[in-house]
């Protein structure tokens, strides 16, 4: 089975994410969603909120798991058996940190592989950062995220 892993904080899930997941089911056997719980971040939406808001967006993609893992990723490889990692790339300044970080994990694991995965163009400057600040400005951010998370910002930004 090729199972693969594309992790990242998710806070909040866009649609640039979206987009990466759904592709990178059409090519894998299962992918599997994990939410990185990372300490030294502070993120608008709990560990569980951000793994709820994703099955829900995700319920529809048969081979689509998601899970939440802290620690190194490339123990999170490990104990969900997977083969690769996914990692989405949006411009060419995503680029350097990925890279470091995926020579990193493999130096970590030798089975450790890295797959980068752009999404569409019309996602290629979405990232969460700017979906916070545009909803915590009242910005409208529905063309960047799935209702149900608009409607989280929303309720989480009241």
């Amino acid at each position: 089975m090729r199972r693969v892993l594309y992790p990242g904080s998710f806070d909040p899930i866009t649609n640039g994410h979206l987009d990466v997941i759904n592709r990178a089911a059409r090519l894998f056997n299962e992918v599997v969603v994990g939410v990185a719980i990372n300490e030294d971040k502070q993120p608008l939406f709990t560990t569980v909120e951000r793994v709820d808001l994703l099955k829900e967006v995700t319920k529809d993609i048969k081979n689509v798991k998601v899970v939440s893992f802290s620690g190194l990723l490339i123990d999170a490889v490990d104990n969900l058996k997977a083969f690769a990692v996914i990692r989405g790339l949006r411009a060419v300044s995503d680029f350097e940190f990925e890279f470091q970080m995926a020579l990193m994990n493999r130096e970590l694991s030798e089975e450790c592989e890295t797959i980068f995965m752009m999404p569409s163009t019309k996602y290629s400057f979405v990232s969460s950062r700017l979906i916070k600040e545009i909803a915590n400005n009242n910005g409208d951010v529905t063309s960047f995220v799935p209702k149900l998370v608009d409607d989280a910002l929303k309720n989480k930004l009241k």
